[in-house]
């Protein structure tokens, strides 16, 4: 049987102990990589104690590096600076353990003020180091290195677990936090700050995807048929909420939730009207089926903050409902997810992040995509 003990030629065998207690502590499958690798030479073994991010990187190089070179550099005694500059990788990461590195080492950023601030906001513990390092590498590959470093702070601050394929909807966020020329950034109410906290700056970017959504469900014209025509009850004015414009500034004035109304209104399912007196917002009526009637009913009408409404307005509203011929309203709905994305929209908002990133990740792809909304 064959023994995955280090062994070399050399009278002081003590000297091997340390290098083989750190290579048990890589992830199994990358293991026998690194462990073939340092039984080459002795000093590419001593780097799984004095670098092993390096010893990873020389064992699984990323697509395209040649790790001969650094290699060289290691075994003729060269610093560790000029080997792990041959490898492509940053010096920073030289205090990571071993446990951190389970995938190949790209991408990361190297300029001075990234490496200051990481140096406060390493893992803690060798458990934290794998979900720690993607993340960076995520956030990183998404939006920035400020944002990198960003998260680097967030998730050791409460020591926490996060999977990076949840930061995709954070990192685009932030990217476009950082692009005010570019539609997206007109639609963030809140841009990310590096003072942020990591779920302060999750509902940010989630609400930043309603109204992408809303964007993205209604297009740039506004809707044609409202069902109802505007009118004038009682010194009440029934507005119709026809473009996204219109919606997002009834939700802002009136604080409540139609921003999320994009997927419905749609797919035909409702109508969204403001209730003004004077010109100042009174409520919001949405209209749409009740149970099994077929014919247009006032589902909802809140005031702001969804308050509840006197019976005087209720009935003003049920008056301008009835002074049309709901028979002839057209309110046949649409399967849900059957009615397409607006496509220049999602162009308009998507290709500055594609450009600048010089690729299109299959998870945000160049035909509108409702799973792909919903995924990010």
């Amino acid at each position: 049987m064959t023994s995955n003990v280090l062994a070399f030629p050399h009278r002081d065998a003590a000297r091997f102990a340390l290098p083989e207690r750190q290579l048990r502590r890589y992830h199994p499958d990358v293991q026998a990589k690194v462990r073939a690798l340092a039984m080459q030479h002795a000093r590419i073994a001593d780097l799984a104690v004095s670098f092993p991010a390096l010893l990873f990187a020389l064992a699984a190089p990323r697509v395209g590096r040649d790790p001969a070179l650094a290699l060289a550099h290691v075994i003729d005694g060269r610093s560790l600076a000029e080997a792990a500059a041959a490898a492509g990788i940053p010096l920073w990461l030289r205090k990571l353990p071993p446990e951190a590195f389970t995938f190949p080492i790209a991408g990361l950023p190297d300029d001075e003020l990234f490496r200051r601030q990481i140096a406060n906001h390493l893992p803690p513990s060798p458990k934290l180091a794998p979900q720690w390092l993607k993340a960076v590498t995520e956030l990183t590959r998404l939006a920035h290195s400020p944002a990198a470093a960003w998260i680097a702070r967030e998730l050791i601050r409460a020591a926490r677990f996060v999977n990076p394929a949840g930061l995709r909807l954070v990192g685009l966020w932030a990217w476009f936090s950082t692009h005010p020329s570019t539609l997206g950034h007109t639609l963030i109410d809140r841009t990310w700050t590096p003072a942020m906290r990591l779920d302060t700056a999750r509902a940010a970017a989630n609400d930043w995807r309603t109204l992408l959504s809303l964007h993205l469900n209604l297009g740039s014209q506004p809707i044609a048929d409202m069902w109802l025509q505007a009118g004038r009850v009682a010194g009440y004015d029934f507005v119709p909420l026809t473009s996204t414009a219109d919606i997002a500034e009834e939700a802002e004035a009136m604080q409540n939730c139609l921003r999320t109304y994009g997927c419905n209104l749609a797919h035909n399912r409702s109508r969204l009207w403001s209730i003004r007196r004077h010109g100042r917002r009174i409520a919001t009526l949405k209209v749409a089926t009740r149970y099994r009637d077929p014919l247009p009913s006032i589902v909802e009408l809140k005031g702001r903050r969804n308050g509840e409404m006197p019976a005087e307005l209720w009935w003003a509203a049920r008056q301008w409902l009835h002074m049309h011929d709901l028979s002839r309203v057209d309110m046949a709905q649409r399967i849900w997810g059957t009615v397409p994305l607006d496509r220049p929209t999602w162009r308009a908002i998507w290709r500055p992040y594609w450009l600048a990133k010089r690729r299109i990740p299959e998870w945000l792809p160049i035909a509108p995509s409702r799973d792909a909304l919903q995924d990010l």
